[in-house]
């Protein structure tokens, strides 16, 4: 059997090998347009900065390597420029020559191209680029000089920010323009606050709610929506990615989702002999069961592996993909898996959410370092739609574990019964993991009543009042307007002091003893609801709403 493969890196190699692993005597051709067949795309910012200091580090294998291992035929700068599937032939084209190649199957492993949008005096700038592949980063390595001072990257999604914190870490100035409210767009609003902070707090300019709509002077001054003209010396545009299906378009093969291609459970597309995988797929998003495109290194891997073992002859499917990613911004990190509270909303579901504030570690031991977490979840059947982290260390570890608890179904009520590694230095007896499936299961079974701090207002506004239980030392950070202030171990003590046919809102410092407070009261006939992630969650997305002294 003779398999083409257009386009190597994660799906295509990882289909390549597989299929070399499973079919000894197969005729397997890798046709990759560019110069490496095998690198290491999310390892690309990290050596703008230096922080990845060997170039050749990126490059996981060559030609070379991978014929002397798995006899696979793998040409480099060969661009596939057409398919004609009556004919299962393709057309490459290499030093100017096009040549024919026949094919029994074909897999299809594009990718994604970048999303480059219609800027006036885009074409005339000389000093704008996007990053995919080794060659951009050649153009943006070439491009910093010593007389490179200011950077502006437009979009702040996760290679965005990637690329921000590697600019200024080699020395640059830098903005990001972001056309959303926020940065990281994938994450709520709330949780992309803390990472829109740090960027603050490292000197980063950032400029939401805006965008670049005109390059003037060969790309040294942009204009942006809202009229401002910044400066730039090197611009990266990170705007978001698109399909590259310009070849299964030409082919006839049936599109879908922003022109993704169509496949089956198996991979399959409109033609059964030709298969596609990667960034390029149109994808079911496993939670909702709607189309998606998810643009991820973990999934196209994975896609690859399971394109081969369908062609060999296991029972394989695809089951879809949920969307799980990390970023480190400085000394932060920030991750997802599944759903955010906006999409499930969006998405017309049934939405809980809770915050949980806890540590990487055991508190009492050395570096224990502040995570918070975030759960969105079915109230009524403790389906677990997704959840976001944010923190210095661990955040990683706690994402992974609810990733797995949604791809494998797990439930809130699951979550208290995971029994996760625990000694001082690695983690708690009550993981924070554990507390989110307590504090969700509170709200489900009705312990707990929570309002979200975009709500806080609004109830305000309606006639509630703002009970504070934090300690006297605590206020110094900042007060509610017109709130009440018991702290918490004094609150059975002066319950007199409260109206019980008032309707209170009780808040803390992270969400823990507000609890309390609100068990204390409701058992003593008050209406409470709790401030779901407090005060400190407040702060860092309404600063300007508080009260300091």
């Amino acid at each position: 059997m003779k398999i083409v493969i257009i386009g190597g890196v994660a799906g295509g190699m990882s289909a390549a090998t597989r299929l070399r692993r499973l079919m000894e005597d197969a005729e397997i051709i890798i046709f990759e347009k560019g110069p490496f067949v095998s690198f290491a795309n999310c390892g690309l910012p990290y050596y703008v900065s230096g922080e990845i200091a060997n170039r050749d580090s990126l490059l996981v294998q060559t030609p070379e390597s991978l014929k002397a291992r798995f006899q696979l035929d793998v040409r480099p700068l060969h661009e596939v420029v057409a398919i004609e599937p009556d004919k299962k032939t393709v057309t490459v084209k290499h030093n100017g020559v096009e040549t024919s190649e026949t094919y029994d199957l074909l897999i299809l492993s594009p990718g994604a191209k970048p999303f480059v949008p219609p800027i006036v005096g885009l074409q005339t700038a000389t000093n704008v680029h996007s990053l995919r592949n080794v060659p951009d980063l050649d153009k943006i390595m070439q491009q910093i000089t010593t007389d490179t001072k200011q950077a502006v990257v437009i979009g702040a999604g996760f290679i965005g920010l990637e690329m921000a914190e590697n600019l200024k870490k080699r020395g640059l100035a830098v903005t990001i323009v972001e056309k959303a409210p926020h940065v990281l767009p994938p994450l709520d609003e709330e949780m992309a606050a803390f990472i829109q902070n740090e960027l603050n707090r490292e000197g980063i300019l950032v400029k939401i709610n805006d965008s670049a709509v005109e390059f003037k002077e060969n790309g040294q001054k942009i204009v942006l929506e809202s009229g401002e003209v910044i400066s730039s010396d090197l611009t990266i545009l990170s705007v978001g990615v698109q399909p590259e299906t310009t070849l299964a378009k030409a082919a006839g093969l049936t599109l879908g989702l922003r022109g993704g291609i169509i496949v089956n459970e198996r991979y399959q597309t409109s033609d059964p002999d030709i298969y596609a995988v990667g960034d390029a797929i149109v994808v079911k998003q496993q939670i909702t069961d709607t189309d998606a495109l998810i643009a991820l290194a973990s999934p196209a891997n994975r896609q690859g592996r399971q394109v081969a073992d369908v062609i060999a002859g296991l029972n394989r499917s695809n089951r879809g993909s949920i969307g799980t990613a990390i970023v480190r911004v400085f000394e932060q990190t920030a991750a997802s898996t599944g759903l955010s509270e906006r999409v499930a909303k969006q998405a017309d579901l049934p939405v809980a959410v809770v915050h949980v504030s806890g540590k990487d570690h055991a508190g009492y031991y050395p570096g224990a370092t502040d995570i918070l977490l975030k759960l969105i979840f079915n109230p009524e059947t403790g389906e677990i739609y997704g959840a976001q982290g944010i923190g210095q260390k661990g955040v990683d570890k706690r994402i992974d574990i609810l990733a797995t608890a949604i791809k494998g179904g797990l439930t809130i009520f699951d979550l208290p019964e995971l029994e996760l590694t625990y000694a001082p230095p690695f983690g708690s007896a009550k993981d924070p993991v554990n507390m989110l499936g307590y504090a969700a299961m509170n709200l489900a079974e009705g312990l707990s009543e929570s309002i979200q701090w975009y709500q806080l207002k609004e109830e305000i506004a309606e006639g509630k009042k703002l009970l504070d239980v934090r300690n006297e030392s605590e206020l110094a950070q900042g007060t509610f307007p017109n709130a009440t202030h018991i702290p918490l171990n004094e609150l059975r003590d002066r319950l007199s002091e409260l109206d019980p046919s008032q309707e209170w809102i009780v808040s803390c410092h992270s969400g823990l003893r507000s609890y309390v407070a609100e068990r204390i009261l409701k058992q003593h006939g008050f209406h409470v609801k709790n401030l779901d992630g407090a005060f400190a969650l407040y702060r860092a997305v309404l600063p300007e709403e508080l009260v300091y002294v």
